[in-house]
């Protein structure tokens, strides 16, 4: 199992619940014991547990990684002209990203109409009134950064971490030796989300044998399937048209020699899955195949793979979409642009490894007022399109980085226009 890696792991515990769950499903019936010992007893406990772990990490790893990005990428001479069009192009495209998936999944595809699942614990839903999008914007800034974050309340949050880290950065000494407090606390976190990620598989296995022994029919399946279509489609669009798209338009480059160039390092993120872990090759590949400046480079990429998470932000729209649709929990306007807010803020809090943008689901659906329980029905799928969001997101992080090199004259066109620039060292990183 273990060599099987955690995507594969995770695949065997979704299909092996979803059996499980299907063949329990006759039996599953009220007072029967398949029903009081394993549909509501083990897989409800083990499921519950993993869910709750989730939802344990939200608070502090936005936080955390927020206060320590921003204060990295924020001191004095990276507050300037460069960092201003960085951070305005990441949370732009990621903005794009949210409203096309919520458009696309809302108006067009619905992936979870007629299942009518009902909400976990309850009977009906009764939507509360949503605020109005100025009582949207007034609440973001906290009255009380500590009530905020024991109720939750993510934008707050969000907002309060930006201002911190600001402060962090702008206070010198001070600020340098919070920072390093910060940098290990940050470090110790991601440990626990990787832990956490490590019994997932079992997780995943009891939340679908739960599901699926429930459930009687195929709606779900059906909308799950479209729900996993809809997914890959927006991330494939988003990729391979939007990205270029852009890159024509705001740098005059010629977007095929872009994508050419970037299909060895979009295979390497598509295999890791993880932002993070992709930096080094993304630097090399932007520095010496597509000839930005490092002075660009050096900032842009690993602030890319700290805020830039379009593909997360997809995931997250049609998720979002789709959990409210299975319960038949209707999502007014104010609602949409809280999940297009709050995923594009977020991003700059989701760290680049797999897995965290499940925890950031759940941060979305509290926004909202969905049932964070939703993420069962998704997470088996979840893990096969992780692999390609981090794609996404590192060809983004190169494109921006192109873009910003173009406008600041640090763009060797020479070096971009020439098909065999660099591929002594791409051939190196695939090897």
């Amino acid at each position: 199992m273990k060599k099987l890696g955690l995507t594969g792991r995770i695949l065997i515990g979704m299909i092996a619940g979803g059996i499980l769950g299907f063949v329990l499903n006759p039996f599953n019936v009220d007072g029967s014991w398949v029903n009081f010992f394993l549909i509501d007893g083990v897989f409800r406990v083990v499921g519950e547990f993993f869910v709750t772990s989730l939802m344990m990490l939200v608070v502090p790893l936005v936080f955390f990684s927020l206060v320590v990005g921003t204060c990295s990428l924020s001191d004095p001479s990276s507050l300037g002209r460069l960092g201003g069009k960085a951070i305005g192009l990441y949370l732009f495209t990621t903005a794009i990203a949210i409203s096309i998936a919520l458009s696309v999944a809302a108006l067009i595809v619905k992936p979870g109409n007629n299942v009518g699942l009902e909400r976990p614990g309850t009977g009906s839903f009764d939507a509360s009134e949503a605020p109005s999008f100025v009582d949207v914007l007034v609440d973001m800034v906290p009255r009380n950064p500590i009530d905020a974050m024991a109720e939750g309340n993510m934008l707050q949050i969000i907002v309060f971490a930006l201002l911190f880290g600001i402060a962090m950065a702008l206070a010198g000494k001070p600020g340098e030796r919070l920072k390093s407090v910060f940098d290990d606390v940050n470090e110790i976190i991601m440990k626990l989300v990787m832990l956490l990620m490590h019994v997932a598989p079992y997780g995943v296995f009891a939340l679908m044998a739960r599901v699926f022994g429930d459930l009687a029919g195929g709606e779900l399946l059906q909308g799950l399937a479209k729900y996993f279509v809809t997914v890959l489609g927006l991330l494939l669009f988003h990729g391979f048209i939007v990205y270029p798209t852009l890159l024509s338009l705001m740098a005059r480059m010629n977007p095929f020699t872009f994508i050419r160039k970037m299909g060895g390092n979009q295979v390497f993120a598509f295999s890791i899955s993880s932002s993070n872990a992709t930096i080094p090759v993304t630097l090399k590949t932007v520095k010496q195949r597509l000839g930005v400046d490092n002075s660009v480079a050096s900032f842009t990429v690993p602030l890319g793979a700290t805020i830039n998470m379009d593909g997360t932000a997809i995931m997250q729209g049609v998720a979002t979409v789709f959990i409210a649709q299975i319960y038949g929990i209707p999502l007014e306007f104010t609602d949409y642009l809280m999940v297009v807010a709050t995923a594009t803020l977020a991003s700059v809090g989701t760290a680049g490894v797999p897995g965290v943008g499940l925890i950031m689901l759940a941060m979305v659906l509290n926004q909202v007022g969905l049932p964070v329980e939703g993420i069962a029905l998704i997470i088996g799928v979840d893990r096969l399109l992780d692999m390609t969001r981090t794609a996404v997101n590192i060809t983004g992080d190169a494109m921006v980085t192109t873009v910003i090199g173009k406008s600041e004259g640090k763009l060797d066109e020479t070096v971009y226009n020439d098909p065999e620039a660099g591929l002594n060292v791409q051939s190196s990183n695939n090897s």
